[in-house]
């Protein structure tokens, strides 16, 4: 008879399950704790809710850039939520020059407009600048150099914004159209909110229809299955990874905007954040995958907002809000350790 194989245990895949089992068996205990002593209303969590959803909706618009990007070239674009960040500074001086004149009063529809547009065009101008200037010259170098020419890039343009606006943390002019909230009676969302999640469903919808129903989305997919054969078939390998980059710009602009509704302030360092979380959720999702990303974002959103409350009430920590980062990237050690491909994603043979 063959001798029995020894069976071999890597230590450090039972350190990472045993870690990531800890976090699971602690937040469910939590979660318990809070649900049985009832400190939190209904009315209370529904708020949490639809405070997630609404997060996790600009989440998932900046996670879209991401997944865009490493769909075609494979690489973590780490400068996104600088080009987040550029959208929402270069608004702010569309929406403070229309407040200064009464515009934003007297037509908010236009003027909410024309931030948006300003938003949208400035991310997208300096997502293709990125690509041209930082990206391109690299495309056939190993994966880790455009790796740290992102990072260097998101420093580049998180301290050149500090060093031409200042670091101080910026007032966003309100928009009266926004104000107010929607009573169904069993159910009330802030307007702000409502317009926040209805135009992020709005904007993935649209692109999930160009990826799926376009020449040029038709074009996307082939170059991210195979640049060569791409090439050899007459699509312009080039122009579409502009086009991917002007994408993703677009919806980090629209993001920048839609988050100003809900937290109403800027400053230079505001893309970090929501940079690193928007990545959280693209992985969560699974990188590469655009429905993936939606879904990770509007996921980690929920659990920003709900699980401080939800699993740290329970242990009577004082300030559980206080902790919301550390949920989210709690959420990212969990999906590394037990799905690294993502929860639509798919293995990949390396």
């Amino acid at each position: 008879m063959p001798a029995r194989r020894p069976i071999r245990i890597d230590a450090i895949k039972l350190i990472l399950w045993t870690v990531g089992g800890g976090l699971i068996l602690l937040a469910l205990i939590g979660a318990v704790l809070t649900l049985g002593q009832g400190r939190i209303s209904p009315s209370s969590w529904q708020n949490l809710v639809v405070a997630g959803i609404a997060l996790g909706s600009v989440y998932a618009l900046i996670a879209l850039g991401y997944t865009l990007v490493y769909g075609i070239l494979f690489m973590i674009n780490f400068a996104h939520g600088e080009v987040f960040m550029w959208g929402a500074f270069s608004s702010w001086f569309m929406a403070a020059g229309l407040n200064e004149v009464g515009f934003m009063d007297s037509n908010p529809v236009f003027a909410f407009v024309l931030v948006l547009a300003t938003a949208m065009l400035i991310s997208m101008l300096v997502a293709v600048l990125l690509e041209r200037i930082a990206y391109r010259p690299l495309r056939n170098a190993p994966r880790l150099v455009p790796l740290i020419t992102a990072i260097g890039a998101s420093l580049f343009l998180q301290y050149t914004a500090r060093g031409f606006f200042g670091s101080g943390v910026r007032a966003f002019p309100g928009y009266n159209l926004f104000e107010g909230v929607i009573d169904l009676g069993f159910f009330r969302i802030d307007i702000d909110d409502m317009v926040v999640i209805l135009a992020a469903i709005g904007l993935m919808l649209a692109l999930y229809f160009f990826i799926n129903q376009t020449r040029t989305g038709r074009a996307m997919r082939a170059v991210s299955e195979d640049k060569d054969v791409a090439a050899m078939m007459g699509i312009n390998v080039d122009r579409i990874i502009v086009t991917t980059f002007a994408i993703g710009g677009l919806l980090a602009g629209s993001a920048a905007i839609l988050y100003t509704l809900i937290f109403n302030q800027v400053h230079f360092f505001m893309g970090f954040l929501p940079g690193i979380k928007a990545f959280t959720a693209a992985v969560l999702g699974g990188i590469g995958n655009i429905i993936g990303a939606a879904i990770g974002g509007l996921i980690l959103g929920i659990l920003e907002q709900v699980g401080p409350n939800l699993f740290l009430t329970g242990y009577n920590i004082p300030s559980p809000n206080q902790l919301q980062d550390v949920i989210a990237f709690s959420v990212l050690v969990l999906v590394l350790i037990f799905r690294p491909s993502g929860l639509l994603g798919r293995k990949e043979n390396v």
